[in-house]
């Protein structure tokens, strides 16, 4: 990292200690009339759940990439816990869940500097926690989307322009999303969109976000490498699927059925994926490998969690295969072509969240979950089915769009590749001075 950006980025970390000072206000009594104890007890716990993910997601991409730039590409996981936080605190909050305007987007002086949030009134769709919980446990997704992100340019992205492409990320295109899907004014909550857990908001954007980086960036000059640390790839794996029971249950925001549900769907789907991903392998001649059962697993677990409170653990079941085969055949075509996308953030990420997006729109059932008005096409109706190819079709645009024009912005303050000699040479040691 330059000693000029550097000194910049100092310089606004003192600039948001003095703004910090003067928007400070006398706070409140917390009102916790209606606060339940096992809630919050559930939610704190996710919330927890959901942090460890981020660093099983290093270890995850860490032990795929090539030896010299395994600490590079964890780290990018890392940082994501300290930046992202800080853009939350500030902003990202009011941005997501702020005031709504328009449906677009949340007021950002709503919760600015999270003013109002510890003697906050409970948020209207988890009445039975605290908001500074809500708001925390919110935070743990918005952390890990950029992070995922990292996957399709790993081993050639500069790590300041990085750091400046993951705020922007948060800003512009996260934060958004959050706001229209989960938001009770949001558009596409309004419009009747069914994301239990960020299927839409988390993978959609980060797999459709990695598309468009691995084109802008265009491929590495040695595009072939044998995974570092296999060994770190299982970590990893259990940390995520570990944490994910936080991420999709945690999502009902209660101690309570729904919650439990969550659990077993996730748990059935991911299983099934992880199974079909080697058996589809080795149908076509592949050995069963560590490698595949893991990608397959993770593949489950995106795809189910936009449904994961809203449908029964049978179809839960066929979310998983469907999603595996699905994402498969895409890491396949993928291959043929010119798109370096090195961790294969898209086809995994990005098509399971699509699939697992309309195959909530196929099985979703208010047997399951009474909060929902409209079933799925699966029974019968096909209002969901309907707004979710098309809600599908506006995110992808926008989030297609909007990346591009965050990548064409970065890369204008500060040029997003390396060099080639210094990706030669590794990040690991070109980027922080450091070896494995």
């Amino acid at each position: 990292m330059t000693r000029a950006f550097a000194f910049v980025t100092f310089s606004i970390l003192i600039i948001l200690v003095f703004l910090s000072l003067l928007a400070s206000q006398p706070i409140g009594l917390m009102q916790t009339a209606n606060i339940s104890g096992a809630d919050t007890a559930w939610i704190l716990t996710s919330t927890a759940l959901v942090l460890i993910m981020t660093p099983g997601l290093a270890f995850f991409y860490g032990g795929m990439v090539s030896k010299k730039n395994v600490l590079s590409t964890m780290l990018q996981s890392f940082i994501c816990m300290a930046v992202i936080s800080i853009v939350w605190v500030f902003v990202g909050f009011s941005l997501a869940f702020g005031d709504s305007i328009y449906g677009l987007i949340g007021n950002p002086t709503t919760f600015f500097m999270m003013n109002h949030v510890i003697d906050g009134a409970p948020w209207k769709l988890a009445p039975t926690i605290p908001l500074i919980l809500f708001a925390f446990y919110q935070l743990k997704f918005a952390i890990i989307t950029p992070a995922l992100i990292t996957g399709s340019f790993a081993e050639r992205i500069k790590f300041k322009s990085y750091l400046l492409f993951i705020v922007l990320f948060c800003i512009l295109i996260y934060c958004p999303l959050a706001h229209a899907t989960w938001h009770p004014d949001g558009l596409l909550a309004k419009a009747g969109i069914l994301d239990f857990a960020g299927g839409v908001v988390v993978h959609m954007s980060a797999g459709l976000a990695a598309l468009t980086s691995a084109i802008y960036l265009k491929s590495r000059s040695e595009s072939v490498h044998n995974p570092a640390r296999i060994t770190y790839v299982l970590l990893g794996t259990g940390l995520l699927w570990f944490g994910w029971l936080g991420f999709n249950a945690g999502s009902a925001l209660h101690a309570d059925t729904i919650a439990a549900i969550a659990i077993a769907t996730t748990t059935t789907a991911s299983a099934a994926a992880a199974f079909t991903w080697i058996i589809f392998d080795s149908i076509r001649g592949r050995k069963p490998s560590a490698m595949g059962t893991c990608i397959g697993a993770v593949v489950g677990l995106v795809a189910i969690t936009p449904a994961a409170g809203y449908v029964s653990i049978p179809h839960s079941f066929i979310i998983g295969v469907v999603a595996s085969i699905v994402s498969n055949m895409m890491v396949e075509w993928r291959t043929k072509t010119s798109i370096d996308d090195t961790l294969d953030v898209f086809p995994c990420h990005g098509v399971g969240g699509m699939v697992g997006m309309m195959l909530t729109g196929v099985f979703a059932s208010n047997h399951v979950n009474p909060g929902i008005t409209t079933n799925g096409l699966f029974f019968g109706e096909t209002k969901l089915f309907l707004v979710h190819s098309i809600a599908m079709l506006g995110v992808s645009a926008f989030v297609i769009i909007g990346t591009y024009l965050l990548l064409r912005l970065t890369n204008f303050i500060i040029p997003l590749r390396v060099s080639l000699e210094e990706e030669r040479d590794g990040l690991d040691v070109t980027q922080h001075a450091e070896k494995l």
